[in-house]
């Protein structure tokens, strides 16, 4: 196993341990993340975003990890995250693409790819389902996720 591979096991394993100390670690000071709900996340925003999802997740988070690989630079595995929507209660199980590029031993770009029309099926049920593939859809979907963290960061660091 590669230096970087064993990284991206180390971040799934906190991840499913909500360990956000230790996933924490994995990320380099100028980390950059990307998905199709938070959008473009920075340094930062991206530890309080797996701190808010832990959080809500309430110890109900289940995470199960493959097809890790990782040379000196590039790497990438596959993940499904099974929990229930916070807002809704509706349980999403959502299946993830990862990539990763690294920079000394740590990842420094970390995007997460899957199928937002499905998961906004799911996590909303009908209007979702008739929605969720609008890019007005998209954009309330992420404007909402980034209030919820800025106002998750705000309460953790008074």
């Amino acid at each position: 196993m590669t230096p970087n591979e064993k990284t991206i096991v180390k971040f799934y394993t906190a991840l499913s341990n909500a360990d956000t100390s230790k996933l924490c670690e994995c990320y380099h000071p100028n980390i950059q993340f990307h998905d199709p709900v938070f959008g473009s996340l920075k340094g930062n925003e991206v530890c309080q975003m797996w701190k808010m999802l832990i959080e809500r997740s309430k110890g109900n988070l289940k995470i199960e990890f493959s097809d890790v690989k990782a040379d000196d630079h590039l790497g990438s595995a596959r993940w499904i995250a099974s929990y229930r929507f916070s807002k809704t209660n509706r349980k999403v199980v959502n299946t993830i693409y990862a990539k990763f590029h690294f920079k000394d031993n740590l990842i420094i770009k970390h995007t997460d790819d899957f199928d937002i029309w499905k998961w906004a099926k799911q996590a909303m049920g009908l209007k979702g389902f008739l929605l969720g593939w609008t890019g007005f859809m998209h954009k309330k979907i992420q404007e909402q996720a980034r209030f919820s963290l800025k106002k998750h960061t705000e309460k953790n660091h008074k």
